[in-house]
C-alpha cells in the first residue's frame, strides 16, 4: 500500500511507501529512501502532500475541505523531511542521478554543507538551437596573415607567471622561527597542486632559454603536456578535502570557530569531483595559444604536404577536455577541418602510452605502485606537529588531526585553482608551505619516479613511441603499454613536424624518469625527517597543472648532426649524462645519439618483469633509478 504525493511538473515522481520510505522515480535510475514523514489527514481514502506552490488551485484536489494553513503545514515540513533525507542518502551513496543542488537550497546551511551547482541545466526551457546558429553567412573580407614562431625569431623568450585569475592571501601566519623570504611564491608551493610556470633559467643547470640558440633553427616540436587544474577526488571517499568537510559538517551543530577559523562558521564545500576547473579550462587555452605563438610556423610542413596534425589524448573527462581547449587556443573556433584529435580510452584492459599505469598489474599494489603515500604521512607528523595545536586551540567541539591539518592545506590549492581564492590559505607559515609542497615530493618520488620500482617500466612506452617518430620507423614489437592497434599510418602517423599528446602528472614523471634525465634525481632517495636544500626532484616545477614537456629539434649551421633538447616548463634540462651526448651550453645532444640512448634504456627495460613479476621489495630498499630490485 502506498500514498502518492503529487509534485510540480519538474520534480520527479515521489511515492511514499508504508514501509516508512519513499520511492524516486527518476529517467536515470529509481532510489528507495528512509524518510520520517509528519502525520498527514488522510482526506477522500488518500493522504496528499503537496510541494509545489501551496495558493496554486491546480494543486488541490477538488474534494479537499481542510484549512490552507493545515495544507500549507504539512507541505513545508514534508517536503523538507523528503529533501532531508534525500540528501543524506545522496552524500552516503553518491548517488549522481540526484541533482544535489536542487536540495542544498532548501536545507540550513552549516559548516561544511556541500554547496554544487549544475550547470548546464538539462533541459533549459528556452533552448532554440535553430533560432541561435552559429554561423549566418556575410563574415566579411578575410585572409590569414603569416604563422607565429617567437621560439625561433624573438631575441628574448615570453615568460609565464601561472598566476592570471587567481588571488593570493593577503596575509599569512607569522611564523616565529623563519622570517618570510622575498622570493616565496604560495602559489609555487603546492607541489603537483601548482599552477605551471616558467622555470627560472639555468635553474636545472643549463644556462640557457628556450628559444632557438642563434645558430639554429627549429625543425619540429613533440609536445606532452598535464591536464589543467582540476577539483579533488570524489566528496564521497571520506578522506582529503571532501572527508574534512563531511567530518566537520557532521559535527557542525557542537563546533565553535573562533579567530582564523571564525570563517569556517559560514563555510561550504563547493568543490566538485576530479573535472576541470574553469581556471584549468584557461590554462590549456593559453597553453595552446603560448605554443601557436611560439611554434605556429610548422604548421606549414603541414600545408605544403597536405595533411593534418593528429594530436592524442584520453577519454577521461578532465584529459579530453584539457586537449579540446589546448587546441581552441591553438587553432582557434572552429576546430573542424584543422586537425584530428585521438582519444585513446583510459581504462583496465587497454594499452595506453599516456595512462600505462592501467596496464600494469604491480602499480595496483601498493607497496610497489604509489608507495609513496607512508613517505608522505612520516613527513605530514613532523612539519605539522606544532601546526595542529596551534590551530586546535581556535576550533571547540572539533578534535583536529594531521590528516584534518593537511586537508586543509589541499583545500587552499584546490579552492584558489577553482574558486579563485581561498581563506585556508591564511592559516600557514611560510615554513609550513615548504613542508606541504616536499610532501608532495616524496610521494611522487617514491610513488611514480625515480624512487619508485614501478616508475620507468610503466615510462618506457611513451620512450619506443618517441624514438619511433624520431626515427620516423614503427615499433616492431609491443612488450609495453603501446598499443599495436592504434600504431598504423592514420593514428600514429610517422614523419611530422608537430605532435601534441595530453596525459598526467604521473605519466610525465615516468616518462622523465624512463628517460634517464637522471639530473633531477641527483640528490638520491629524499629524507623524510627534514627538507634537504637545493634539492633537484620537485613536482611544482616537474608535474603541476598543465605542464608541458617540450622535445625541441633543431637544424645548427654550428652542428653536423641534427640536434635535440628537452625542454621542461621552459627551464632546459642537461642531457650529458646520457651516453654519447656532450657536455652543451645550450643543452643540446645530436638526435641519433639520443636516439641511441634511448634504444639502450628500452632495451634495460622490462615491461613484463616490473609489471607482471612477483617481486618483493627489501626492507630498507631504495632505487633512484625507478626500477625494481632484481
Amino acid at each position: 500500500m502506498s500514498d502518492v504525493v503529487s509534485y510540480p511538473p519538474s520534480w520527479r515522481k515521489i511515492t511514499f511507501l508504508m514501509t516508512g520510505h519513499i520511492q524516486v522515480q527518476d529517467s536515470r535510475c529509481d532510489l528507495t529512501l528512509p524518510v520520517f514523514i509528519p502525520e498527514v489527514k488522510r482526506m477522500g481514502g488518500q493522504s496528499r502532500v503537496y510541494l509545489g506552490d501551496p495558493t496554486s488551485p491546480s494543486s488541490y484536489p477538488s474534494s479537499a475541505r481542510r484549512s490552507l494553513f493545515l495544507r500549507v503545514g504539512a507541505a513545508f515540513f514534508a517536503g523538507f523531511f523528503v529533501c532531508l533525507a534525500v540528501v543524506a542518502q545522496y552524500a552516503s551513496s553518491n548517488q549522481s542521478c540526484l541533482p544535489f543542488s536542487l536540495f542544498t537550497a532548501l536545507l540550513p546551511t552549516h559548516a561544511g554543507t556541500p554547496e554544487w551547482h549544475q550547470y548546464p541545466p538539462a533541459e533549459p526551457t528556452n533552448a532554440f538551437p535553430s533560432m541561435f546558429p552559429s554561423s549566418v553567412g556575410y563574415p566579411g573580407p578575410t585572409h590569414a596573415g603569416a604563422e607565429p614562431g617567437v621560439a625561433a625569431t624573438a631575441p628574448a623568450y615570453p615568460l609565464h607567471s601561472g598566476l592570471v585569475h587567481l588571488v593570493s592571501p593577503t596575509r599569512f601566519s607569522q611564523d616565529n622561527t623563519k622570517a618570510r623570504t622575498k622570493d616565496f611564491d604560495i602559489f609555487r608551493s603546492w607541489g603537483s597542486l601548482s599552477p605551471w610556470y616558467s622555470i627560472q633559467r639555468g635553474k636545472f643547470g643549463i644556462d640557457s632559454g628556450p628559444g632557438a640558440p642563434d645558430t639554429c633553427n627549429i625543425t619540429g616540436v613533440h609536445l606532452l603536456h598535464r591536464h589543467g587544474a582540476r577539483y579533488p577526488a570524489d566528496y564521497s571517499r571520506g578522506t582529503g578535502p571532501g572527508g574534512f568537510a563531511s567530518k566537520l559538517n557532521m559535527n557542525a551543530e557542537n563546533v565553535t570557530a573562533t579567530g582564523p577559523l571564525s570563517f569556517l562558521d559560514d563555510w561550504t564545500y563547493k568543490l566538485g569531483n576530479e573535472g576541470l576547473t574553469p581556471f584549468g579550462r584557461s590554462q590549456l587555452f593559453d597553453l595552446g595559444v603560448s605554443m601557436r605563438m611560439r611554434y605556429g610556423f610548422l604548421l606549414k610542413n603541414f600545408s605544403e604536404t597536405n595533411t593534418l596534425p593528429v594530436f592524442r589524448t584520453e577519454s577521461q573527462t578532465r584529459m579530453l577536455n584539457s586537449a579540446q581547449n589546448f587546441a581552441l587556443g591553438f587553432f582557434g573556433y572552429p576546430l573542424e577541418g584543422q586537425y584530428q584529435q585521438q582519444i585513446m580510452i583510459e581504462a583496465k584492459g587497454f594499452n595506453n602510452t599516456l595512462a600505462s599505469y592501467r596496464s600494469c598489474a604491480n602499480n595496483d599494489i601498493p607497496s610497489r605502485g604509489y608507495r609513496g603515500q607512508p613517505y608522505a604521512d612520516a613527513w605530514k607528523a613532523v612539519y605539522l606537529k606544532d601546526t595542529v595545536p596551534r590551530l586546535q586551540q581556535y576550533l571547540d567541539g572539533f578534535e583536529l588531526e594531521v590528516e584534518d591539518v593537511y586537508a586543509m592545506q589541499e583545500l587552499c590549492a584546490f579552492e584558489s585553482v577553482a574558486l579563485g581564492y581561498s581563506k585556508f590559505c591564511e592559516l600557514f607559515t611560510q615554513k609550513e608551505w615548504e613542508g606541504f609542497d616536499y610532501s608532495y615530493d616524496l610521494n611522487l618520488w617514491y610513488g611514480v619516479a625515480w624512487g619508485s620500482p614501478v616508475g620507468r617500466g610503466e615510462g618506457i612506452g611513451y620512450v619506443q613511441e618517441l624514438v619511433a617518430r624520431l626515427t620516423q620507423t614503427p615499433i616492431e614489437t609491443h612488450n609495453s603499454s603501446t598499443n599495436a592497434t592504434l600504431h598504423n599510418a592514420v593514428t600514429f602517423p610517422l614523419g611530422h613536424s608537430l605532435y601534441v599528446d595530453a596525459t598526467h602528472e604521473v605519466v610525465v614523471l615516468n616518462v622523465l624518469t624512463a628517460l634517464n634525465l637522471s639530473s633531477f634525481a641527483a640528490m638520491g632517495p629524499l629524507p623524510t625527517d627534514h627538507i634537504p636544500e637545493q634539492r633537484t626532484f620537485r613536482t611544482a616545477e616537474l608535474a603541476p597543472f598543465a605542464t608541458n614537456v617540450q622535445f625541441q629539434l633543431l637544424s645548427c649551421s654550428t652542428e653536423h648532426d641534427p640536434q635535440i633538447r628537452v625542454i621542461v616548463n621552459d627551464g632546459v634540462v642537461p642531457l650529458t649524462n646520457l651516453k654519447g651526448c656532450q657536455d652543451h651550453p645550450d643543452g643540446m645532444c645530436s638526435i641519433h645519439a639520443f636516439v641511441d640512448a634511448q634504444k639502450e634504456n628500452i632495451r634495460s627495460t622490462d615491461w613484463n618483469f616490473v609489471c607482471n613479476t612477483d617481486w618483493t621489495i627489501p626492507d630498507g630498499w631504495e632505487t633512484t633509478t625507478g626500477y625494481p630490485p632484481l
